[in-house]
């Protein structure tokens, strides 16, 4: 039997006339209570026919519609909100019986959000916009690097497709394939001139994994080297140690085992080699819990040779005894 992972957010169901019906459901990682049409939201502050609500842990604004029905949650500090939209569901034969079965769509807003900002005109702008957008948010533009993924080409660019991880060599799978390198064309950051190597073309390692989806896909802001500034660093300890982003798990040099302020779209930290000292040295996107109550993550990894929610190099969970659960240690918003 299959196992599914489901994100419990609101489920979005359009009836004949077009008109979206929501049904409630309980999300283990935020502070949303299940809520009759009818029912008033409590400390909400009424702007432009939305309610806006203040929550806590990390600081952030849940939006609802007049029925009180949520529809989507900026965090304070990051331009990652979580939308509610149709069901979709994504799979990975090869590596897993999981399928993903999820009603949140995660995207980027313009700009970082802070307390207030739904009285700005950027954010009623974008907000109308994004309830009602289909186009690939940053999960379904995730899951297009797994395995067995169709090539997608823009300006004679091959932008999505079955990724590797990294070259083959004597010893095993090599790292340092940024996004450059899957495309096959030098890049000029704010910060350095890369050359890409076509050893690599078509390869991701796990921080280019995540710079591809959420940098060059997404548009989020890119740095060449491993320094702090405007924009995501090349490697995964830099991008946890001094990248921007709101810290919703810190690392704490130890295994972290507080999910209450995770939600899909989250990127994770990991310490792989803990021979080696504290710092990260993975990194992936959190999807979400699957329906045995586990938290699944998405990364590139060298025994799947690729991007994958799978199984393969460790069961893909962060809670639990396995590779990843014992060696998670932090958690951004981008």
């Amino acid at each position: 039997m299959r196992k599914a992972i489901r994100i419990g957010v609101l489920v979005a169901v359009i009836g004949v006339s077009g008109t979206a019906a929501f049904y409630v459901a309980k999300q283990e990682n935020q502070d949303i209570t299940a809520m009759s049409a009818s029912a008033a939201t409590p400390g909400a502050a009424a702007v432009g026919g939305y309610s806006y609500e203040r929550l806590a842990a990390p600081a952030r604004t849940i939006v609802r519609d007049s029925a009180g029905t949520q529809l989507a949650s900026f965090t304070d500090g990051s331009r990652t909100v979580m939308l509610t939209g149709r069901s979709r569901t994504f799979t990975e034969p090869k590596f897993t019986e999981a399928t993903i079965t999820s009603s949140a769509w995660i995207r980027f807003a313009p700009q970082a959000w802070k307390e207030g900002a739904e009285k700005e005109p950027w954010a009623r702008d974008w907000l109308s916009k994004a309830v009602s957008d289909t186009s690939p948010d940053l999960l379904a533009i995730a899951l297009q690097y797994t395995d067995g993924s169709a090539a997608q080409k823009a300006k004679k660019l091959r932008i999505a497709g079955d990724a590797s991880f990294g070259p083959d060599s004597a010893e095993g799978r090599l790292e340092k394939s940024d996004f450059y390198d899957f495309l096959g064309v030098d890049w000029d950051f704010p910060d350095k001139h890369e050359k890409a190597e076509p050893a690599r073309f078509g390869s991701l390692d796990c921080s280019g994994f995540v710079r591809m989806v959420y940098g060059y896909r997404a548009g989020y802001p890119l740095l060449g080297t491993n320094t702090k500034g405007p924009g995501l660093p090349r490697r995964a300890w830099a991008m946890s140690e001094l990248g921007p982003g709101t810290p919703v798990v810190a690392d704490t040099g130890k295994q972290a085992t507080d999910y209450s302020a995770l939600q899909p779209g989250d990127v994770l930290f990991f310490n792989l080699e803990p021979h080696l000292g504290p710092r990260v040295s993975h990194t992936g996107i959190y999807l979400g819990i699957d329906n045995d109550g586990k938290r699944r993550v998405l990364s590139s990894r060298k025994v799947a040779n690729g991007p994958t929610f799978g199984d393969a190099g460790g069961v893909s969970l962060i809670d639990g005894e396995g590779t990843y659960a014992k060696a998670f240690r932090a958690a951004k918003r981008l």
